[in-house]
């Protein structure tokens, strides 16, 4: 059975482990780290199997620019389960809950550059349609938003500004 919890502070270690082994270069793990620390992670999701800690997914702020306005988002990344348990539906689960929460939370807009196969299953779609752009070069097709309320995107667009340790790992 798969159990989907906010991390603890006792999940860090496994939580770099699998940041490191998902992506097979410790970037990612750095990156939620410095995250952690400077205490700008929105939401951070474990996913649990057998009392092991085999998926983790990160949400954290950043704000869209334009030249007369400004208004905040959340950015899915990384997202990471352990080889060894990937193409086993855990990632999506991962995404489901993650997604749902930031919701619950109040939260209207999710951005993300990711596999443009893998997130529009979830509702994303190509920002720059949308009016979202990124600060960083991007394939257009992996640059994706979703609104987590209808209309959340209604006469909004600017580009998406990320935290400092984001430009530092790109």
């Amino acid at each position: 059975m798969l159990i989907i919890r906010r991390e603890t502070p006792e999940d860090i270690d496994s939580i770099r482990y699998i940041n490191s082994q998902a992506f097979g270069q410790k970037e990612e793990a750095e990156l939620v780290d410095k995250l952690r620390n400077r205490d700008v992670i929105t939401l951070s999701l474990v996913a649990v199997q057998a009392d092991q800690i085999v998926g983790h997914i990160v949400f954290s702020p950043v704000t869209v620019e334009s030249e007369y306005s400004s208004f905040e988002a959340i950015a899915l990344a990384p997202m990471a389960v352990l080889p060894a348990y990937q193409r086993k539906g855990i990632g999506s689960q991962l995404v489901r809950v993650g997604l749902e929460e930031c919701r619950r939370l109040g939260h209207e807009i999710v951005v993300v550059l990711g596999h443009p196969d893998y997130y529009p299953r979830f509702g994303f779609a190509p920002g720059k349609p949308e009016g979202i752009d990124c600060e960083f070069e991007a394939p257009d097709e992996a640059w994706m938003v979703l609104e987590l309320r209808k209309g959340a995107l209604a006469g909004r667009s600017g580009t998406v500004r990320f935290q400092p340790e984001f430009r530092e790992a790109m």
